[in-house]
């Protein structure tokens, strides 16, 4: 029995970096063994039923097709479903997540400065770290690399429409 997974990828198609056709991507997911792929906008989303070991080893396929160096970050339907339940942010329009690859040690976590970027808050709940930014990702000092930095893992963000997109495709 398959599982039906969401894939994020980090660092796709930003900026106009690792431009990576969200078609090429799919065909990559199949080529792996995962099956009923689907993406969702340019930035490294992928729904697909299949293991977490197909999707894996995407990433060396990309490398070798692309040249571009990535991590993908999977996440279940039951995982997502706990995600977007979990949200502490009753504004969603300001709300992100930011999901990591492994989840930090509560000492790591006890050192994340909560007024680095004040009034911007955030909490971490397991491997999610859930932003709130009132003034915008672009001018908060919580950034990945900040959390990857202090947490010691990789992280990557998408924004809470993107959350609930993602999980209702998922779900459909």
């Amino acid at each position: 029995m398959t599982t039906r997974y969401l894939a994020l990828l980090r660092g796709i198609n930003v900026g106009g970096a690792n431009i990576l056709p969200m078609k090429d991507l799919a065909n990559l997911f199949t080529q792996s063994g995962c099956q009923n792929v689907a993406t969702f906008i340019q930035s490294g989303n992928v729904i697909f039923h299949g293991s977490a070991q197909s999707a894996n080893t995407v990433c060396s396929k990309i490398e070798a097709a692309f040249g571009i160096k990535t991590t993908i970050i999977l996440r279940s339907l039951p995982e997502m479903q706990k995600i977007a339940a979990s949200n502490p942010y009753p504004d969603t329009e300001h709300s992100h997540v930011v999901f990591l690859a492994s989840e930090p040690a509560p000492a790591q976590i006890a050192q994340l400065d909560p007024n680095r970027s004040a009034p911007d808050q955030f909490t971490v709940l397991g491997r999610e770290i859930y932003l709130h930014t009132p003034n915008g990702m672009g001018r908060t000092k919580l950034t990945n690399a900040w959390f990857d930095s202090k947490l010691k893992t990789v992280s990557t963000v998408r924004n809470w429409r993107t959350v609930l997109k993602l999980l209702a495709m998922m779900a459909g």
